[in-house]
């Protein structure tokens, strides 16, 4: 399975609109997401795809995931059979709601990498939880057994999710709070990358509501979120990078824990807070992330 690495930022460009995907390719984004469902009206599904194949024939850039149609329209096996290639990362797929849906997007997966000659699980996928049945199966769905392995990890849709329930979004986002909460810990316990937050849709501009909803995603545990306009992108880069005030706190503390250690002990304080093993592994784990974007 291809490795994306950490993914603070995916940034979607409609189907119908490819003139953007160069633009996109300029921003810091860490991935452009190519969206053939919402963003698609139905009459200019077949369209949208031809032009996209054409598209993907001629780039050779960095991560591009493709986000098809979901396995219960018409549209998902055509999807498929014209997205999988060399030049996608990875496939997002909507809506999918058991281990079941999971099953079936790897058969498909697996039959259209191998009428393109590519290594059996090559494309990673990535699941959408966008509905009420989604979010109550969301272990299942995260453990579901596949061979070879296929699912990367999951990310969350806000809109679809708070339309089945008959809700609306809200600024402080605690109608997101449960499926939020359920997300991450599902992915950990399974052995996933951990989820992607939904976009933030209130409004576009870079403001302390973007701010605020990407905080939130953070300290639940999600590792970056999706992008809906080109603005959100420095603002939420920013929240899921280490600070360098983190960097150098985070080589502090494994300094003096690598030389308490050396002298046989297990627990120290640094600046007057406590640090054992944890501790050092979130550290270490700080300077990972921070080492993964060092030359932006």
């Amino acid at each position: 399975m291809i490795d994306l690495g950490p993914l603070r930022t995916a940034l979607f460009v409609p189907g119908t609109r490819l003139d953007r995907v160069d633009k996109a390719l300029a921003t810091a984004a860490d991935a452009v997401i190519i969206d053939l469902e919402d963003a698609v009206p139905l009459a200019q599904k077949a369209a949208a795809r031809e032009a996209v194949a054409r598209l993907l024939a001629d780039l050779d850039t960095r991560k591009i995931i493709v986000r098809v149609n979901g396995t219960h329209t018409a549209y998902f096996q055509q999807d498929i059979e014209q997205m999988v290639c060399s030049q996608v990362s990875a496939i997002m797929v909507p809506k999918v709601e058991s281990d079941e849906d999971v099953a079936s997007i790897n058969a498909a997966l697996l039959q259209a990498e191998n009428t393109k000659g590519l290594q059996p699980g090559l494309l990673p996928m990535i699941a959408l939880i966008e509905t009420a049945r989604a979010v109550d199966n969301i272990s299942q769905i995260v453990r579901a057994d596949t061979q070879p392995a296929r699912l990367y990890t999951v990310a969350f849709g806000a809109a679809d999710y708070t339309l089945d329930l008959g809700i609306e979004i809200t600024g402080e986002g605690n109608e997101l709070q449960y499926a939020r909460s359920r997300l991450p810990i599902a992915c950990r316990a399974a052995g996933l990358e951990p989820p992607l937050d939904t976009p933030f849709m209130l409004d576009l501009k870079a403001g302390p509501g973007l701010q605020a909803d990407a905080m939130r995603a953070k300290q639940l545990g999600f590792q970056g979120k999706l992008c809906i306009h080109p603005n959100q992108i420095e603002v939420v880069n920013r929240v899921f990078s280490p600070q360098p005030e983190e960097v150098q706190q985070a080589l502090k503390i494994i300094q003096a824990f690598e030389e308490a250690e050396a002298v046989g002990q297990g627990a120290i304080q640094v600046d007057g807070k406590f640090v054992d093993y944890p501790v050092v592994v979130r550290a270490r784990k700080v300077l990972q992330i921070a080492a993964a974007f060092e030359n932006e």
